[in-house]
C-alpha cells in the first residue's frame, strides 16, 4: 500500500499534462474554468483550484502565487479583496479567458482566491497570538484574565490575583500565567471568547469539569484544545471547515473570530465526547483526547464537512 501511494502520484504527474490537453481540446475550457463551473462551491471547489494553481508551470502564475503568499499575512481586509481582481486578470491573460465570453469565471474564481488567501492570512494571525507570551505586567492581559474569572464564576469574588481559587476553573496553580506558556495569549483569548460568546455553554462545560469522578481541569483542557485547533489550521485539515463556512455564509474570507468559534465548537464537543467515554479519571485524558482528535480529522476528510458553531446546551 505504501509503494502504491508513491507510484500513483508519480505516474499521474506524467499523464496529467496529456489529460489536461485532451480535456481542453474536448471542452474548450481551461482546467480552472472546468473546476469553477463543475465543482461544488466551498471546499470541493477551493481545494481543486488551489491544487491546480500550485501545479501550474506558467511562470506568470508561479510569480503571482509567490507574491500573494508574501502579501497575505499582513494584508488588511481591503487589501485582501484586491487579490481577486489581480489574480483574475493574470489568469485570464495566461489562459486566454475572455471576460465577455465567460462572464461568470471572474466572480467564481475570485471568490476562491479570497477564500484561499484569507485562510493563509488567518494562519498568520493565529500564529502571532500564539507567539505572544502572557505578560502579567500588561494591564490588558491582566484585565482579560480577570474577566475570564468573572464570566465563569460570577457569584464567587476572586480574593486575590494570586490565589488557589484559579484551580476551581482548572488552572494548575495559584497563578494562571504559567499555564499559558505553550499557547501564549491565544490560549487566554480562546477561553475568554468561549466565556463571552457562549456563556451558558462555557458554564455548562465548567460544571461537567467539576464532576466528582469524571471531572477534568477546565482551563488546562481548554488550552490543549487551543493546541488542537492550531494544529488543524497549520496542517490544512481545517481548510474543509473554513472553506465551506465562507461559502455557506457568503463571507469574503475567514476571520480570527471564525477561528475562535471553531475552538468553542471543539471545546463543547470534547466535553460531550469526554462524558460519553466515561473515563475512569483524569489519567485517561490522553487516550480520550487522541480519540477525539481522530474523529475530527476523519470528519474533515469529507469535503462537505462544516462544524456547527451554534452551541446549544440540551442538558446538564
Amino acid at each position: 500500500m505504501f509503494l502504491l501511494d508513491k507510484i500513483v502520484p508519480f505516474i499521474f504527474s506524467y499523464i496529467r499534462p496529456f489529460i489536461k490537453w485532451f480535456l481542453h481540446v474536448f471542452t474548450r475550457l481551461s482546467e480552472l474554468q472546468r473546476i469553477c463551473y463543475g465543482a461544488k462551491a466551498g471546499a470541493p471547489r477551493c481545494h481543486q483550484i488551489e491544487r491546480s494553481l500550485q501545479q501550474s508551470n506558467q511562470l506568470e502564475i508561479k510569480t503571482m502565487l509567490r507574491e500573494l503568499d508574501e502579501a497575505a499575512p499582513y494584508a488588511t481586509d481591503r487589501e485582501l479583496l484586491y487579490f481577486a481582481p489581480r489574480a483574475v486578470t493574470i489568469v485570464g491573460r495566461v489562459k486566454h479567458i475572455k471576460s465577455n465570453v465567460h462572464p461568470d469565471f471572474g466572480r467564481i474564481f475570485g471568490n476562491c482566491v479570497t477564500t484561499i488567501w484569507g485562510y493563509k492570512r488567518l494562519m498568520h494571525q493565529v500564529e502571532e497570538l500564539r507567539a505572544e507570551p502572557y505578560d502579567s505586567d500588561n494591564l490588558e492581559h491582566e484585565q482579560k484574565l480577570l474577566e475570564l474569572w468573572q464570566l465563569l464564576m460570577p457569584e464567587t469574588p476572586l480574593i486575590g490575583r494570586i490565589s488557589k481559587q484559579w484551580q476551581e476553573i482548572g488552572f494548575q496553580g495559584d497563578d494562571p500565567k504559567t499555564d499559558f506558556r505553550g499557547m501564549g495569549l491565544l490560549g487566554l483569548e480562546n477561553l475568554l471568547y468561549f466565556a463571552r460568546a457562549y456563556n451558558d455553554a462555557a458554564k455548562h462545560v465548567l460544571l461537567h469539569s467539576m464532576h466528582p469522578t469524571m471531572g477534568y481541569t477546565y482551563a488546562i483542557v481548554g488550552i490543549n484544545l487551543t493546541a488542537l485547533a492550531v494544529n488543524l489550521l497549520r496542517s490544512g485539515a481545517a481548510k474543509t471547515h473554513f472553506y465551506n463556512q465562507v461559502a455557506l455564509h457568503k463571507q469574503n474570507f475567514s476571520t480570527l473570530e471564525d477561528f475562535h468559534k471553531l475552538y468553542c465548537y471543539l471545546f463543547f464537543e470534547f466535553d460531550r465526547f469526554w462524558m460519553d467515554s466515561s473515563p475512569r479519571n483524569i489519567m485517561d485524558f490522553r487516550e480520550v483526547y487522541q480519540a477525539f482528535e481522530i474523529t475530527k480529522l476523519e470528519a474533515l476528510h469529507n469535503e462537505n464537512t462544516i462544524f456547527k458553531t451554534n452551541l446549544v446546551v440540551e442538558s446538564v
